[in-house]
């Protein structure tokens, strides 16, 4: 659920499979190595990609309030992003459309996932 998050807020269209250590058998962990093509496009907003949350309506509570967060402040993703880019020497390293879409995108997430609060609260009779 985190990958596909992370894959939405950067447009990483492309997200096909993860790999592990074999070394560690089934004490391994997920690695995805491929975002060649994360912000790629800063006026599409791929839904697809969030599938997973939208099907299964789950998410970690640790990510869901990294997002609020990112959404509530102190400082929106876009202004840590560029806080942090800034410090790169081949700054600037993303575009300023793809700096505005990171904010956009966190708002598309929390509101699926307002709906699948709401949605889950439909089939709940409180009678």
């Amino acid at each position: 659920m985190d990958m596909s998050v992370l894959d939405f807020l950067m447009g990483n269209m492309d997200r096909h499979h993860y790999e592990t250590f074999r070394a560690f058998g089934n004490e391994s962990f997920t690695l995805h190595l491929d975002h060649g093509r994360g912000f790629g496009k800063a006026f599409h907003d791929e839904l697809s990609i969030l599938a997973p949350i939208m099907q299964c309506c789950t998410i970690r509570q640790s990510t869901l309030d990294t997002l609020i967060r990112f959404h509530n402040g102190p400082k929106p993703l876009s202004q840590l992003m560029r806080e942090s880019l800034a410090k790169d020497p081949l700054n600037p390293i993303l575009w300023e459309p793809h700096l505005v879409a990171l904010d956009r995108r966190v708002k598309i997430v929390l509101q699926g996932i307002r709906d699948c609060i709401n949605k889950a609260n439909d089939k709940v009779d409180f009678s």
